[in-house]
């Protein structure tokens, strides 16, 4: 076999024992790059949706280990060991994953016209354990849930950000942030009034939802669930809607995103209060629609603090 025939025939064998994913970030590789290089960070996307990560070693050098503990959303534990073989920042991470199964792994970090694509690629030694391993563990779509909560970061490091603690139990939080009916009684902004609230709370689920203004118009919404974790958070793409639950233009404001990523934490601040922190960042947006995003960051403010205002008078109401 010649030398090009021999390589062709690796190649194809290589292939047949690996699992990849690539994604299109909009954001600069140095940005994307520096999600993979800190603890802190890697705990808010590494893993399945559902999963949660315990870094107990965490040295980001060829040779430096990472180790781990993935939490399952079923309560169980995965132990985990990461060897750094080389990084070259902001191109290339590769690793190999010496606890089982074992498998070597790499990540490549492409720009692409001010943005970023990311190749995620893990190698097995068969193409039986390869098969085995995205069978009972479901490696092919973790791995594209991997990359989905990277971008869902990574989106995030732009965000429009507002916390507020309520005089409330995380638990209770939750309800009046995911109950149809009590999302009537508060959402939106001062003034407007709820006339249609129906939510389908679960992954890939929808929230649609209709507001009268006090001038009498009709204004729709939806969100659409990525991530549902109770009682600590939500993840769904948001937008303007109609009656029928397609996807609208801001009524007011034609340059406003048409969709925003919005993460919504709940932290116990101690048994009798809650944190809640909303996340807005625009997703699939032109430049101008960013630039329009940005420049209306203290009128989001406003409106949210409208809406925790009537929110924590609805807390009040329904705890007396």
């Amino acid at each position: 076999m010649s030398p090009s025939n021999a390589a062709t025939a690796a190649a194809a064998t290589d292939e047949t024992r690996s699992i990849s994913a690539t994604r299109l970030f909009d954001a600069p590789a140095g940005l994307v790059f520096d999600m993979w290089s800190d603890p802190k960070h890697l705990a808010n996307w590494w893993g399945p949706r559902g999963f949660t990560l315990t870094t107990h070693e965490f040295s980001f050098k060829p040779g430096g280990t990472w180790r781990f503990v993935m939490h399952g959303p079923d309560g169980r534990d995965y132990k985990n060991e990461i060897v750094f073989r080389e990084i070259v920042r902001p191109k290339r991470i590769a690793y190999s994953h010496v606890s089982t199964p074992p498998f070597e792994a790499s990540a490549t970090f492409t720009e692409r016209g001010g943005k970023t694509e990311v190749t995620m690629k893990g190698v097995w030694e068969s193409v039986e354990l390869r098969d085995r391993v995205a069978k009972q563990f479901g490696a092919i779509e973790g791995m594209h849930e991997t990359m989905d909560r990277l971008g869902e970061l990574v989106a995030n490091a732009d965000a429009f950000t507002i916390s507020r603690t309520f005089d409330a139990p995380r638990d209770l939080m939750w309800r009046v942030w995911t109950e149809q009916d009590q999302l009537a009684k508060w959402f939106g902004p001062r003034g407007a009034k709820v006339v249609h609230s129906k939510n389908d709370l679960r992954p890939g689920g929808v929230y649609h939802y209709a507001m009268q203004t006090p001038d009498g118009n009709e204004m729709w919404g939806k969100w659409v669930y990525r991530d549902v974790l109770a009682p600590q958070r939500l993840i769904f793409v948001s937008s303007f809607s109609d009656r029928n639950g397609g996807v609208t233009r801001h009524p007011m404001a034609p340059d406003w995103p048409l969709e925003m990523l919005s993460t919504i934490t709940f932290e116990a601040a101690s048994d009798r209060k809650t944190t809640v922190t909303v996340k807005w960042a625009a997703i699939n947006a032109s430049a101008a629609e960013r630039k329009t995003f940005k420049d209306n960051f203290e009128s989001l403010n406003g409106g949210w603090s409208g809406t925790f205002q009537q929110l924590e008078s609805y807390l009040a109401e329904v705890q007396q």
